[in-house]
């Protein structure tokens, strides 16, 4: 199978299958519609015939310089080096490069704007591209030094370089760091590539890399929505809390759609439980101060972490659906500079701004700002598991074994809480900052591609803590679970307590190397086993 690209119809989800493995270890492969190619080659040959001449208009990036020497014509007898010195001029990369994943969507997104037929590169540089990114080339891009706008050009110009088999720039190859030359010959592909006019600026004016970015953190955020509901449902089984919180009457006198569904989440997943209610509260806990045959105080409410669930969870799923509108019209926009419109059986070459990278920008950081909320929560709610006092009197740090001699789950805790701190200084605003750059030709910048940077470590961050928070309530469940024998947990949360068990052996004997069961529950979330197996309990979650 492979993903065809048109510049109209691309998802998200045909990004990833482009830009990583299956679990088979291959890549899908991309091709270039015939449609596309062929409105693309009969654009590029009106244009060779009209344009290519010393006495056409100038036309920026086209027959022209570039930022401040807009005005200044290339001649056609200096055109092909124009185009290598354009790409030379900009690579200016700093810093480690971008994941393997990361290189690809930047590949296959470039070429499907290319497929929209605005940018009007030359046939032959497109399929290059697209025959680079097939072959598993993939150039190595530093992350940093691109603001946004005009595009990101320093990453994008490291792109272009290894593709057109530049001295200077290097590829991955097999796993193999090469020059780029060396591994286009060993991929089967001349070394040599020839630019043709426009082909360079269309190559590195966009904000492709932001989005690349953009669109792979988008995707792994999607998974946090039902894990999130899952983890919460877990911890709240393991302190018996409250269901009232999650009434449906509840929720319709405050009818934002986010929190109502999540409510509904809530209650389908801990559907049959026997958990989380009075005669179960009676239960003492190992490290509860009150005496045997002692009723428990009326729980009344429970804490924020609980019972807001649904105001913090709500939220984050209503500005990824937001974030996840502007990124899917991102994946289908031309965001180069100058485009070339079709008008009245010719074309029109205008100048515009769709290089600019605030839509990304702003979106990276609606969902970092939504992503560290949803984060924070979760930690809160490890918090109170590892404290006896504020879990309803489960093991202290959650500890089974020798107290002194073994610590417990509060390490975990601790980890976590470090990358929601992290998080919490990551999703300060990228897209408010702003400086001129080129002898401000670039006054106003986006600075997106920091911002979606730091919106995929804030993503990262999350997953973990969100799959500890299932870890650590599951080793709260598995400590008291022979003191709860007739309390039952809800369908959902004991389906997702066998898909975790199935993997994740209960700590009974103390402690142990905590980091390999942290990578397993990650491994859990990001291969959706607890979700199916909650899914295949109870029905499917919204």
């Amino acid at each position: 199978m492979s993903v065809s690209i048109d510049g109209c119809k691309l998802k998200g989800r045909d990004v990833v299958r482009v830009a990583r493995r299956s679990k088979a270890g291959r890549f899908e492969k991309a091709r270039l519609a015939p449609g596309a190619r062929a409105s693309i080659a009969a654009t590029r040959a009106f244009i060779d015939q009209h344009f290519m001449r010393d006495d056409a208009p100038l036309m920026y990036a086209f027959n022209t310089g570039v930022g401040l020497f807009k005005d200044q014509r290339v001649l056609m007898r200096d055109m092909a080096e124009y185009q290598r010195r354009s790409v030379y001029a900009h690579a200016t990369g700093i810093g480690e490069p971008f994941a393997e994943d990361v290189t690809r969507a930047i590949m296959l997104l470039r070429a499907n704007a290319f497929a929209s037929n605005y940018s009007r590169p030359s046939v032959a540089m497109v399929e290059r591209l697209i025959a680079c990114l097939n072959a598993g080339l993939h150039p190595v891009i530093p992350q940093k030094g691109s603001v946004g706008a005009s595009g990101d050009l320093a990453p994008l110009a490291h792109m272009a370089g290894a593709v057109c088999g530049f001295e200077e720039a290097e590829m991955v190859f097999r796993g193999q760091r090469l020059p780029a030359r060396a591994a286009l010959a060993k991929a089967g592909l001349p070394p040599d590539f020839v630019l043709e006019a426009k082909d360079a600026s269309a190559l590195i004016n966009g904000s492709t890399v932001s989005l690349a970015v953009g669109v792979l953190a988008v995707e792994d955020a999607r998974r946090l929505r039902k894990h999130a509901d899952i983890a919460m449902c877990l911890s709240l089984e393991a302190m018996r809390g409250e269901k009232a919180a999650f009434d449906p009457r509840v929720h319709r006198a405050r009818p934002h759609p986010g929190q109502s569904l999540v409510a509904r989440n809530i209650l389908r997943i801990i559907d049959g439980s026997k958990r989380c209610g009075a005669a179960a509260r009676d239960i003492v806990f190992p490290d509860e101060a009150r005496a045997p045959g002692q009723s428990a105080a009326p729980r009344v409410q429970d804490v924020y972490s609980l019972r807001c669930t649904p105001q913090v969870h709500g939220p984050f799923r209503e500005a990824l659906d937001y974030v996840d509108g502007i990124i899917g019209r991102e994946i289908n926009s031309a965001t180069d500079n100058q485009l070339i419109i079709a008008e009245d059986g010719g074309y029109s070459a205008i100048s515009a701004g769709h290089f600019h990278g605030a839509y990304v920008a702003q979106a990276m950081d609606v969902l970092a700002l939504a992503l560290t909320d949803l984060s924070s929560i979760s930690e809160r709610r490890l918090a109170r598991l590892v404290d006896p006092t504020l879990s309803y009197g489960l093991p202290r740090n959650l500890l089974a074994g020798k107290r002194g001699l073994n610590t417990g789950w509060a390490t975990v805790q601790c980890s976590m809480s470090a990358l929601v701190m992290e998080n919490r200084g990551l999703s300060m605003p990228a897209s408010v900052d702003s400086i001129p750059g080129k002898s401000n030709a670039e006054d106003h910048v986006s600075n997106s591609t920091y911002a979606a940077r730091k919106a995929r470590t804030i993503v990262e961050n999350a997953e973990q803590v969100i799959a500890c928070e299932m870890l650590m309530a599951a080793q709260a469940l598995s400590l008291v679970e022979p003191l709860c024998d007739g309390f039952p947990l809800g369908r959902g949360s004991a389906a997702a307590m066998a898909a975790i068990r199935a993997a994740i052996s209960p700590s009974l004997e103390g402690d142990r190397w905590y980091q390999t069961d942290m990578s397993q529950a990650l491994t859990l979330l990001r291969g959706n086993d607890v979700v199916a197996a909650v899914e295949a309990a109870v029905g499917t979650l919204e």
